[in-house]
């Protein structure tokens, strides 16, 4: 750095060569009260950020001390890449030679990330646009750009910078990126076991050295994240079976030459193994050590889990904080005796201070409004604070299924002993989903359609529209719930549909059902899980007979061939092809409802356990119909262990006219196909026309279903994959008919059952099922007692539903 003279009247100028701490003074100056201060070489930089930060001011006296801290202060603003003082007279003269500064961030290649994440990534260390730019900033760039793809496990990606100067001294940084292949693990090993065999160990892993699933799972794709996730897994496999002194000595990973492949072993020592020879409690326990003995889950005489001793010191901190404990610390505290391999577990409580809530606050929820999160809470601002309402609230939010995540955290209140504040945190997930589900037989396809919306613009409401369409069945239906009609939490539901309905069977002029109508229903929930439903509906119903069919003399009566005798019989049609009329094929209904559900399932997607229930009545009001329509459905998910889960459905219906008149046939119920019986066409089973052999449905039904999951070979421990094998066992019943036989109406009211493999995955449009099913109970033809074969359909799928 140099520094021209400046004529006679300089008193002295100083040089000063910017280190990286140090100045050194070429040339010395008298001390002199300064008059001025200029700056210059200033482009986009403000004068005032210079004379801000200078150490000098006008009136004040300037020394060589004070000009080494005047340069050492400009050259820490990171503003300039060349900094000089001069001094004219009593003038200072600061001149300065900007960085340049960064116009615009570009990267190219980059196909693992979103571009927003990298300049985020980026503008966290100091590059962004209008930042200062220099060499040793672009090389950290290069650095969090490779820590980035590293977290991603490309550890062979490659950065090359290239720096564009543009007008007025700015440059353009461009990011070329050559992302390579993940690195994959080739080697996985526990070492140190001999309680447990390896496969054993590594089965508790999500991470492995690949099946043939591996290019969908990704499981034998690293990551450190994951494989601490493994580790803790495996510290708490051992520490469950009373390995106390269980530990991880080194956890070793080496990569290959060219970054591609990893090897990874983890050494363990796996201790001896201890029972439990007590558990004594110590410390306050607020008057109430009897009632939190009965919440200790750990039993002397079995050997020592660790997962017990943490499910205890849980339920002691949560029972604590329904008393407004809310910082409550339980200590477990192991009392070794090595000699007999028992240990004495000590809990030793500390209650600490009671505190009430002075504040909820949600973050997050960038779509959905608070009032959504707010009206779920059932801990309240300024109460007592009571765990037990907070997880219940955090449940709660959680179940409304518009967030991927629900924290609730607290912090205390600063300057105050006995208040605290809690932070809702969420994530929030895509509300809109599509459904779709197919079916192909002899009879053709069947296509069903949906789309919901179950956050409309962040509300709450539920809306719905239900598109089906095949051979037998159309149908379009409308649907907006909103879950708080009311404050107190009641719900109201509104719904229009049309539907046509056509026989399931293949004959020439097949008749036609039309049904109209719409329904009010309201939610009024009696407790935390049970909601009980009352509703209200108007049903318009037009009938019309086939018009291509002929009487046929049969048993010495004629029918007509078109359509069952059971609908011409109920809608009284009489005369002759063409000329059919019914007496009441029209027919309005005013159906009246009241239902009931339970659902403590853990998830609604993929539950491992939990119960679900649900209950309904439906009673026909109006005097053209009169009936009674009762269903129950029970669901339980039993966890067998982590990888395997035992599904049982149960499916109940009652139904019988009223008042003496008949029931509405359409209203029967039916089984068959997905979501009831599999191997079996939809809706086909139970009784049917003689003549026809349609599907007539009946007044009773009767469905169980057993599913027992585990994971799909080669994907790990991926829920979202799953195989399973399952058993389904039913049918609808109805009251002898007089055109059967003894031999058909068994037939027709005998347990169909069947069993099969299936394959469920949590799929970006919604959940599919795909089942081959193959029947174990099922009606053969039997021409000479005239009984139809039931229609069997062995390979089912369906998108958007469960069982």
């Amino acid at each position: 750095m140099t520094v021209p003279f400046v004529g006679s009247r300089v008193r002295g100028l100083i040089v000063l060569a910017a280190a990286a701490s140090s100045f050194t003074t070429a040339w010395a100056v008298d001390a002199f009260t300064v008059r001025d201060i200029r700056v210059e070489g200033l482009q986009r930089v403000e004068p005032g950020t210079i004379f801000a930060s200078l150490p000098v001011r006008v009136g004040e006296t300037y020394d060589d001390e004070r000009g080494a801290a005047s340069i050492r202060a400009l050259f820490d603003l990171g503003l300039f890449k060349d900094v000089r003082i001069d001094v004219n007279g009593n003038v200072l003269v600061v001149i300065v030679e900007e960085r340049p500064t960064i116009a615009e961030v570009e990267f190219s290649g980059v196909k693992e990330f979103d571009k927003d994440v990298l300049l985020k990534a980026l503008r966290e260390i100091g590059v962004a646009e209008g930042r200062a730019y220099d060499k040793a900033l672009a090389d950290r760039a290069e650095q969090e750009l490779k820590r980035q793809y590293i977290t991603r496990n490309l550890y062979n990606a490659q950065i090359v910078t290239t720096v564009t100067p543009t007008e007025r001294n700015r440059a353009n940084l461009s990011f070329t990126v050559t992302e390579g292949e993940p690195a994959r693990i080739r080697e996985l090993h526990v070492i140190g076991h001999e309680a447990f065999d390896e496969s054993t160990l590594l089965s508790l892993f999500n991470q492995d050295d690949g099946g043939w699933l591996a290019w969908y799972t990704k499981s034998n794709q690293y990551a450190r994240a994951k494989l601490n996730a493994d580790i803790e897994s495996l510290r708490s496999f051992y520490l469950t079976r009373g390995y106390l002194e269980f530990r991880i000595d080194s956890t070793q990973v080496a990569i290959s030459p060219d970054r591609q492949d990893l090897s990874i072993s983890i050494h363990i020592s796996e201790g001896e193994k201890f029972a439990v020879a007590a558990v004594k409690l110590e410390g306050d326990y607020l008057g109430r050590e009897e009632e939190f003995k009965s919440l200790v889950t750990v039993r002397p005489g079995v050997p020592y889990n660790g997962e017990m001793v943490s499910q205890t010191t849980k339920a002691f901190t949560d029972y604590f904080s329904t008393f407004g404990y809310a910082f409550a610390r339980v200590n477990a505290r192991p009392e070794i005796d090595r000699a007999h391999n028992r240990v004495t577990m000590v809990l030793q409580a500390e209650p600490g201070r009671r505190v009430y809530v002075r504040r909820v606050s949600i973050g997050g929820n960038n779509r959905t409004r608070d009032e959504v999160i707010r009206r779920e809470f059932r801990q309240y601002e300024a109460s007592w604070y009571d765990g037990d309402k907070i997880k219940l609230s955090r449940d709660r939010v959680d179940r409304l299924g518009y967030f991927t995540d629900v924290s609730v955290d607290t912090q205390e209140v600063p300057g105050t002993t006995d208040q605290v504040d809690l932070t809702v945190e969420v994530k929030e997930k895509p509300t809109g989903s599509l459904q779709l589900g197919a079916g192909y037989s002899t009879t053709g396809l069947s296509v069903n359609f949906g789309i919901t919306q179950e956050n409309v613009f962040g509300s709450g409401n539920y809306l719905g529209l239900q598109v089906s369409g095949g051979a037998y069945n159309q149908s379009i239906s409308l649907a907006a719930t909103d879950p708080y009609f009311t404050t107190g939490g009641i719900s109201r539901t509104v719904s229009l549909f049309h539907t046509v309905t056509r026989p399931y069977y293949e004959a020439d002029g097949n008749y036609k059902l039309a049904s109209t109508g719409a329904s009010l229903k309201f939610g009024v929930p009696f407790s935390e899980l049970d909601t009980v439903y009352f509703g209200l509906g108007l049903e318009g119903y037009q009938f019309t007979p086939g018009a291509n069919g002929t009487y046929t003399l049969v048993d010495g009566s004629y029918v007509y061939t078109a359509t069952p005798q059971a609908y011409l019989d109920y809608f009284q049609c009489t005369g002759t092809v063409p000329s059919v009329v019914c007496a009441q094929s029209s027919l309005l209904g005013v159906p009246l409802t009241v239902g009931w559900s339970r659902d403590d399932r853990d998830s609604t997607l993929v539950p491992s356990r939990g119960r679900f229930q649900t209950a309904s009545l439906e009673l026909g009001t109006s005097s053209d119909l009169r009936y009674l329509r009762s269903q129950y459905q029970f669901q339980q998910y039993v966890p067998l262990s982590k990888q395997y889960t035992l599904a049982l459905n149960a499916e109940l219906g009652y139904a019988r006219a009223l008042d003496g008149s008949s029931f509405p046939i359409f209203k029967n119920f039916y089984a068959g196909g997905l979501g009831s019986i599999r191997g079996f066409e939809t809706n086909s089973l139970g009784p049917r026309d003689a003549v026809t052999e349609g599907a007539l449905g009946g007044t009773r039904k009767a469905v169980v279903n057993a599913e027992f999951s585990t994971p799909f070979p080669g994907a790990g421990n991926d829920r979202t994959l799953r195989l399973y094998g399952f058993v389904d066992a039913g049918n609808v019943f109805a009251d002898r008919s007089a055109a059967l036989t003894d031999a058909q109406w068994k037939a027709q009211n005998g347990i169909r059952a069947s069993a099969g493999l299936g394959i469920s995955w949590i799929s970006p449009l919604g959940p599919l099922r795909l089942a081959y099913a193959l029947p174990l109970r099922y009606q053969q033809l039997d021409e000479a007692n005239g009984i139809a074969a039931d229609r069997l359909q062995r390979i089912q799928f369906q998108i958007g539903s469960s069982f």
